[in-house]
């Protein structure tokens, strides 16, 4: 939520580069994430789908 770098979110969640890139890439076209000073940094719209997940045990 205060943002990362893209490299911080490939280690911790354990992903290879490119498969992180796309979820990325997803999470930007649906407005979940925005890229702002080198950090990805989650959108209003993705803290309450954030919510939503953690309601739904996803």
């Amino acid at each position: 939520m205060n943002g990362a770098k893209k490299t911080h979110i490939v280690y911790e969640v354990n992903l290879n580069f490119n498969i992180a890139q796309k979820y990325l890439e997803m999470l930007k076209e649906k407005e979940l994430i925005r890229r702002e000073n080198g950090l990805f940094i989650t959108t209003d719209k993705g803290k309450v789908f954030q919510e939503m997940a953690k309601e739904l045990k996803l």
